[in-house]
């Protein structure tokens, strides 16, 4: 177990707890209320935003309390600039700061979102404490979606982030979040994922001299001790023991011996038979690509390489909070991949934990590398489905762009429900292909795989069949490689660029009895 000695090795500043490692605690109720808002639920709000029926315009508007002055904004903005969001002080007492958006039928979950984000970002300003929201005009289970996703986005753009300003921006003035036509029970679900995302934002965001892998364990530990969670480090002689040469070998150039595979456990309440899932993420806290270094443009957001890592426990939380009936472990691979005298190289042959020797062709593979001894030991608990989360592959971007992740899965009767959850969800999902072919590509005449090519070409598929290797046989599994994990300006319901896509999706999955379901059958 690492000691206050390993901080040592940190820069001046680095060992101390400079800044607080776990976010705030996110303080919104939300309420619900019958019916429609009136005049007097809005003279006593500060905020206020509408979605209507977008299939007619000035019908919908004519609905809405001040209509006069929603149609005569309407009628200005279709003339000049068009229309998405209407915004205007509302002339009452409170001078209640409020928007309108304009909702067309079949929407999908990331239209949802990202509208909602936009029109939240309207009504959401310094001074508002209390919100309202409504959705009017539209089917009732569209109407229930809408208002989930103005929830969602108002959680999120609440939510603060680490800064270090001399001058501490002010936080949000959020308080209370009404919502007409719903009951508060209804956005359980809304308020647990939200926890998680802001967590999975929060620990990306910290700079690599707060969140290394060693303040990062003692993060998890405290999260672990305020949750009521199970918490187990395998520190580097513990990997030893366990034969983890491949994550031993990136390791290895860190000047501390504080790395190693952080195991978090949560148990759903009650009695009675429970599915087992297990979570893993990769938590790579620096990244500088080792011997292949990286140019400084590619390493300039290394620091959240960890994103994995913080997706997975985000999601556990999100779990918990939920009161979500599955018992989860969480396992947690932590280490930089520096560069130094002991840093593992190209050609090297190192042994996982399951046994399987694997010739390093790249550095920079990294992720792939931690993965495999975090995946072999998580498979050694059996779960009933295996998720893990990594920013792995730059590949994957280039497939999908920044907007959507892929999927994997060596469980192809699930690509449809996979990918049908991420339209749902919001955050979405496409299924790559992984036949037993494509491992000829990873074929090696000194040991039993190749970490990966020389070539790029399609190395976020050899990437998963790689992964595969170290998954025990039969074992249901889905990698998500998180190509949207950052997106300049904001995805879907959330305001920053490091995204925390994969809590919302993940939450949505393990909470769909259907996939549930599917994921019990044999093939």
């Amino acid at each position: 177990m690492p000691t206050r000695n390993d901080l040592r090795w940190f820069p001046q500043g680095q060992g101390k707890q400079v800044a607080r490692l776990l976010p705030p605690e996110l303080k919104v109720a939300i309420r619900g209320r019958k019916g429609a808002p009136a005049q007097s639920n809005l003279s006593s709000a500060d905020g206020a935003v509408f979605v209507v029926d977008g299939t007619n315009p000035e019908k919908a508007l004519a609905r809405l309390p001040d209509a006069a002055l929603w149609l005569d904004l309407y009628r200005h903005a279709r003339r000049t600039t068009g229309v998405l969001v209407l915004s205007a002080r509302l002339p009452n007492r409170r001078h209640t700061l409020a928007a309108v958006a304009f909702a067309r039928p079949g929407r999908s979950g990331f239209e949802r979102l990202e509208l909602a984000r936009k029109l939240v970002s309207e009504a959401l300003k310094p001074g508002v404490a209390k919100l309202c929201c409504h959705v009017d005009g539209l089917a009732a289970n569209e109407a229930g979606e809408w208002r989930e996703a103005l929830v969602s986005a108002a959680l999120a753009a609440a939510a603060p982030m680490p800064t270090h300003k001399a001058k501490t921006p002010p936080p949000s003035d959020l308080r209370t979040i009404e919502v007409f036509g719903a009951r508060a029970a209804d956005f359980d679900a809304t308020v647990a994922a939200a926890a998680g995302n802001h967590l999975a934002r929060w620990l990306t965001t910290l700079p690599p001299n707060e969140l290394h892998c060693v303040s990062y364990r003692r993060a998890l530990q405290e999260l672990a001790r305020r949750e009521g969670w199970s918490f187990r480090f395998y520190d580097e002689r513990a990997l030893a023991r366990l034969g983890a040469g491949a994550f031993l070998a990136v390791s290895q150039a860190n000047a501390h011996r504080g790395a190693g595979i952080v195991r978090l456990g949560y148990r759903s309440p009650g009695r009675g038979k429970r599915a087992r899932v297990g979570l893993v993420g990769k938590g790579i806290c620096f990244d500088t690509g080792g011997i292949n270094l990286k140019a400084h443009k590619g390493m300039y957001l290394m620091h959240g390489d960890m994103q994995g890592s913080a997706v997975a426990v985000g999601t556990l939380l999100a779990c918990a909070r939920s009161r979500l009936g599955v018992d989860v472990d969480c396992w947690l691979a932590l280490t930089e991949n520096e560069i130094g005298p002991r840093a593992y190289r190209p050609q090297d042959i190192v042994r996982a934990s399951n046994g399987v020797t694997i010739q390093v062709v790249h550095s920079d593979a990294e992720g792939r590398m931690v993965l495999a001894d975090t995946l072999a030991l998580a498979s050694r608990e059996k779960p009933g489905l295996l998720l893990d989360f990594a920013t792995l592959t730059g590949a994957c971007v280039n497939a999908l762009t920044d907007r959507y992740s892929g999927a994997f899965t060596n469980r192809p009767d699930l690509h449809a429900r996979l990918q049908e959850v991420g339209s749902e969800s919001g955050e979405r999902v496409w299924c790559f292909p992984m036949e037993e072919d494509f491992d000829l590509e990873l074929e090696c005449a000194v040991a039993d795989i190749l970490q990966c090519t020389l070539e790029s070409k399609g190395d976020h598929i050899l990437a998963a069949r790689f992964l595969s290797k170290f998954v025990a046989p039969g074992l249901p599994w889905v990698h998500i490689d998180l190509s949207a994990a950052e997106h300049k300006g904001g995805l879907g319901h959330v305001p920053t660029e490091f995204t925390g896509f994969g809590v919302r999706y993940a939450l949505r999955l393990l909470s769909d009895e259907r996939f549930m379901a599917q994921v019990g059958k044999r093939p």
